[in-house]
């Protein structure tokens, strides 16, 4: 005798309710990388201080007619050397002091800056012109390729960039510009960037659309600059943001050595080398170019971590 099939039990739903569900829609906004990236920083009241003084040194730099009217050098007079700030009726405009040759300090830091920057971004662009084909090409080629520029990377990344940099412009003394400065200096220091690249490029290259764009019929080389290299390129970006900072603290520190820039050219650097000869009768001569040298770099690294943060996954999970 068969034994009798239970009764499944099924609890009433309404078909209004299926139609809910059903209706459940994602959020409908665009997710990717840098939008992700943007929405991390926009809540980060950092970013917005380092970018403001970002911005505040790029419009300096650009128009700063906009910040004085008094020319930095052909208004200098011997009988103001030294003078503070507060010299009342005698010298109006001047909120910064004189330097030693009676020059003044505020004009000089605004059309300073024009220099500073300058050196700094083309440095960068010397270091990106040579570190990103040498790190790309090392690390989506490998083999000889790779033996080949690697070696010559390690032949740079093992000479100090700022030991070189002396050396070129000792050489250089009668030539002494914007552009010999920034080639001595980027050109040694592209090593590290080639490395981090290819050290980038070795991973993406085993990912899967990079096999799919190959199978498709795409050269390699083609594949490289269309789907390696632009998913390669960030921390590049941070490292070049990071970079620049360092770049104008090297400027500043071969003009203060007597081998940066010469003396006829406005930078920070130059102020600070000419300031110290009178550190103790008149020391803001020496302090408002230096505040300004290193609140400037400050906000480019500063910049450059909120930047890395905002682009690791990893470390938006952590906060």
């Amino acid at each position: 005798m068969s034994r009798p099939e239970p009764e499944h039990y099924v609890a009433p739903i309404e078909e209004d309710e299926l139609n809910t569900m059903d209706a459940s829609e994602l959020p409908d906004r665009r997710s990717n990388l840098w939008f992700d990236a943007w929405r991390d920083l926009r809540r980060r009241p950092l970013f917005y201080a380092a970018m403001a003084i970002t911005l505040g040194v790029v419009v300096m730099a650009v128009f700063p007619t906009l910040f004085t009217s008094v020319p930095p050098n052909d208004n200098c007079q011997l009988m103001l050397g030294t003078r503070g700030p507060d010299l009342g009726a005698r010298a109006p405009g001047h909120p910064m002091g004189f330097t030693l040759q009676g020059c003044d300090v505020y004009a000089r830091v605004v059309w300073g800056a024009r220099t500073s920057l300058t050196v700094g971004l083309l440095v960068v662009a010397i270091s990106a012109i040579i570190g990103i084909p040498m790190g790309a090409l090392a690390g989506f080629y490998g083999g000889w390729v790779d033996s080949v520029l690697s070696r010559i990377g390690d032949i740079f990344f093992s000479v100090p960039y700022f030991l070189a940099a002396v050396v070129v412009m000792t050489v250089m003394s009668s030539h002494k510009n914007v552009w010999v400065i920034s080639l001595a200096i980027g050109g040694f220091a592209w090593a590290s960037l080639a490395r981090l690249l290819r050290a980038e490029v070795l991973q993406v290259k085993n990912k899967e659309f990079v096999a799919a764009s190959e199978a498709l019929g795409r050269s390699k080389f083609s594949t490289l600059m269309r789907h390696v290299l632009p998913n390669s390129l960030t921390p590049v970006i941070v490292s070049l943001t990071v970079s620049l900072g360092g770049a104008i603290v090297a400027e500043a520190t071969l003009s203060f050595l007597g081998v940066g820039l010469g003396s006829s050219v406005m930078s920070w650097g130059n102020d600070i080398s000419e300031a110290q000869q009178t550190i103790r009768t008149a020391p803001m001569a020496l302090f408002w170019p230096s505040l300004f040298l290193t609140v400037t770099v400050l906000a480019f690294i500063i910049l450059g971590e909120l930047v890395r943060d905002a682009l690791d996954p990893k470390a938006r999970a952590r906060r």
